[in-house]
């Protein structure tokens, strides 16, 4: 065998195992790159950058669509048997009887058990310690009637089931203010009341109660600095007869009238609407402050009457609102042409389908139990514009949380 062949083996043998060499090189790197995002995984999940689902798995840090974006607002209600809510009732004692449907004798507690699932992406499950570390040193204010009133509610009795119950403090006896404070974290989540978010006061000669629309509520000197806002106001201003909170409406010192047409109401209502965005853009800073806006708590009544119901409503187009639409476009009209940014926190849609999940009979008025008077038309007496907690409004703070951790993915304008 000559010189040249022997040379020409050698070559090729030695060029196969570079070969083999380089292929076992990048084996080792790809080997290399996988433990490295495999301990990636395992450092952020154990750093709250990666969530857990209602079952329990993994979530990206952003889970959105192929928009994009992640409407966690559009979805279903899927029953779960075995599950339980985030918290125990007899947990909290700052609940309201109003709310506390088990502690007033509702027998049924299936509907606790349904949760709400996106379309297009997942929603994190709920997480206490996440959110209070999100909150750490920051104020939360929620503003407006009685629903937002059932939000605090929902909100404070999540994170107060968290923490040792010395380690909170919470002042829930006053009806205009109510906070909860979770020490170790220097947070507060506080209440105001202010059905109209605009100026309600009686003129102490004439006892007469005017609601200046050109005027923000007083507790708006409380409001500023917090870092989280959540707003709402809707139901008080379509009352009528004796559950109306006013004699008469002031814009600029002139008194508009006692009667009023749906017009005219619709009016002043963005007025006041107008009022209170004023208020956003002089005094909110959006760097440091987010800012929500709780659309429509829907009611059952009249032809979606909420008395002996127990199971959701199915077919949404079932569902008659008994809301004026022209102030719910009001609001989005507010909030859309506003230069602050507004995240709109909208549970409407979602909340229509819960007709199961009022207090009803199982509530109490005047400090007494609905369900043990001797009611002649119950259906009647019933409350459906309230919600029981555990409940819905745990819903609409796992959204407030899920639109506060993914990234804004949850809003919508």
């Amino acid at each position: 065998m000559d010189t040249l062949s022997i040379f020409d083996r050698k070559w090729k043998l030695c060029t196969f195992a570079s070969l083999i060499i380089c292929f076992n090189i990048i084996l080792l790197r790809l080997t290399n790159l996988q433990k490295l995002h495999d301990a990636f995984l395992i450092l952020a999940s154990t750093s709250n950058n990666y969530l857990t689902s209602e079952n329990g798995e993994l979530l990206k840090p952003l889970t959105y669509n192929e928009t994009g974006k992640c409407n966690v607002f559009e979805g279903r209600w899927v029953y779960k048997p075995t599950g339980n809510p985030l918290y125990q009732a007899s947990k909290c004692p700052f609940l309201s009887d109003q709310v506390s449907c088990r502690r007033n004798g509702r027998p049924d507690f299936e509907f606790e058990k349904w949760s709400w699932e996106a379309n297009d992406c997942q929603i994190p499950r709920f997480d206490a310690i996440d959110m209070l570390e999100r909150l750490r040193g920051k104020r939360v204010i929620l503003v407006g009637d009685s629903l937002n009133r059932n939000q605090w509610e929902s909100l404070a009795c999540l994170l107060y089931s968290a923490i040792p119950s010395s380690r909170a403090h919470v002042d829930f006896r006053e009806g205009s203010y109510k906070v909860f404070k979770a020490k170790d974290y220097n947070t507060s989540v506080e209440f105001y009341w202010s059905p109209f978010l605009v100026q309600l006061h009686s003129n102490k000669e004439s006892g007469t109660r005017v609601l200046r629309v050109d005027k923000l509520d007083g507790s708006s000197r409380h409001w500023q600095g917090a870092d989280i806002m959540v707003f709402n106001t809707g139901h008080w201003w379509v009352h009528r007869g004796k559950f109306k909170a006013w004699d008469i409406l002031q814009y600029h010192r002139k008194l508009i009238g006692k009667l009023m047409d749906d017009t005219k109401m619709e009016s002043a209502f963005e007025i006041a609407m107008k009022t209170w965005a004023n208020w956003v853009e002089k005094n909110v800073n959006s760097t440091r402050t987010t800012v929500f806006f709780r659309s429509i708590s829907p009611e059952h009544k009249g032809e979606n009457w909420c008395f002996n119901e127990t199971k959701p409503i199915k077919d949404e187009s079932s569902y008659v609102p008994v809301f004026p639409k022209p102030l719910v476009e009001t609001v989005e009209r507010t909030i859309t042409g506003i230069k602050t940014q507004i995240r709109y926190l909208n549970i409407t849609k979602l909340s229509q389908y819960r007709i199961d999940a009022h207090p009803t009979v199982y509530t109490t008025k005047k400090d007494k139990q609905l369900i043990k008077s001797k009611l002649k038309t119950p259906e009647i007496t019933a409350d459906c514009s309230h919600w029981c907690l555990p409940g819905l409004p745990d819903t609409w703070n796992r959204l407030l949380y899920a639109s506060l951790v993914l990234d804004g993915s949850g809003e919508e304008h």
